[in-house]
């Protein structure tokens, strides 16, 4: 067989190709949709429709000409706009998996943290949770041990001073 025909044992590479086709659309049209000259044309196009009102009349194929016409691009819209949510999504994840991984004596097991169910993610919150309030405690106590330290080590100076200082 040559490399040509090998694509025909390999059924994902059909599903692979429209998907990347579709993800790298999906980016292009994020990427167009978010500028201003985007907001301008739509800006455009609903000034020019309001404008023609009065040529047709205001009659309801005026009026179902802008309402089909947004329901169009809004339907198509809320998939780009999830497939660039679920891309920056991941990309945020691989990110902070990086970061954890890199980071010495951080727990692994927050790398995978988005493969957790739900009762899973609760569990870890929970016991994140607890361990934010033993860190917030410890911070504390040092602080006030630290207030307290100052405090006795002014006093002492003041009574060292003192006791130094003859007495006429």
């Amino acid at each position: 067989m040559t490399k040509k025909n090998n694509h025909r044992l390999n059924p994902t590479i059909h599903v692979l190709v429209p998907a990347q086709k579709f993800s790298e659309l999906a980016h292009a049209t994020s990427q167009w949709t978010g500028q201003p000259v985007a907001f301008l044309l739509a800006l455009t196009v609903v000034i020019v429709w309001a404008i023609t009102g009065p040529l047709f009349d205001y009659s309801d194929t005026w009026q179902l000409v802008i309402n089909t016409g947004t329901t169009i691009v809004t339907f198509l819209m809320v998939f780009l706009i999830q497939n660039t949510q679920n891309r920056d999504t991941l990309a945020i994840q691989l990110k902070l998996s990086e970061l954890v991984l890199a980071m010495k004596g951080a727990e692994n097991k927050f790398a995978a943290i988005e493969d957790l169910n739900d009762e899973e993610l609760e569990k870890l919150h929970e016991e994140c949770r607890m361990r934010a309030d033993m860190t917030l405690e410890h911070i504390e106590g040092r602080k006030k041990q630290s207030r307290n330290t100052s405090r006795n080590s002014k006093g002492t100076a003041r009574t060292t001073k003192s006791i130094a200082r003859p007495t006429s």
